[in-house]
């Protein structure tokens, strides 16, 4: 009985495979870096509003949307994290960015989250637009939204240009240090 079920099984699989390659093999093939990415970043925003409606409130007043959808972030002592994101304005992509950062104290571990940016001004779209890259901590005012903040959040009392949120993190990161991180556009196509 069992070697029948095996059999059966074997050949059920052999006659799926060309049918799986068949219908994924050229589409995947087609998918350029950029499409895969913008993809992947839709994915990451929906989870996050799928989750939590106080992202899903800042994401209809923003001007634009920055999201990363994975960031791979490791350290000991000296740490370095960085993600290839897209930038979202009325569900068309504008343009695809790096998020990287370097840090310098006492750290450990490894981890990989999603990081998206609320652009709520129109200052803060411009800012973006005309700058070779952004530093945070310079340019826009910006916030970032943990639990506390978020349970006082209302979408009308907006007052920064950005607001910025973490989600789906995965593996252990402890420690203190400084951190600086820089946005700057790029051209996953080329």
């Amino acid at each position: 009985m069992n070697r029948l079920l095996c059999f059966t099984a074997s050949i059920a699989l052999a006659a799926a495979a060309p049918m799986a390659a068949i219908s994924v093999g050229p589409a995947a093939a087609a998918t350029s870096p950029a499409s895969k990415l913008a993809q992947d970043s839709q994915a990451a925003l929906y989870r996050l509003y799928a989750s939590n409606p106080k992202a899903r409130a800042l994401g209809a007043k923003a001007e634009a949307i920055l999201i990363f959808p994975k960031i791979y972030k490791a350290g000991f002592v000296i740490g370095a994290q960085s993600g290839d994101g897209t930038l979202f304005q009325g569900g068309r992509v504008l343009g695809y960015y790096r998020t990287s950062s370097g840090s310098f104290g006492l750290q450990a571990g490894a981890q990989s989250f999603s990081y998206v940016l609320f652009l709520i001004t129109d200052s803060s779209m411009s800012y973006l637009k005309r700058s070779d890259g952004w530093s945070l901590g310079s340019g826009p005012s910006f916030v970032l939204v943990d639990k506390g903040v978020a349970a006082t959040l209302n979408t009308t009392t907006l007052t920064q240009d950005v607001y910025a949120m973490t989600f789906g993190q995965t593996g252990l990161m402890g420690g203190i240090g400084l951190e600086g991180a820089k946005i700057t556009r790029i051209h996953p196509n080329s």
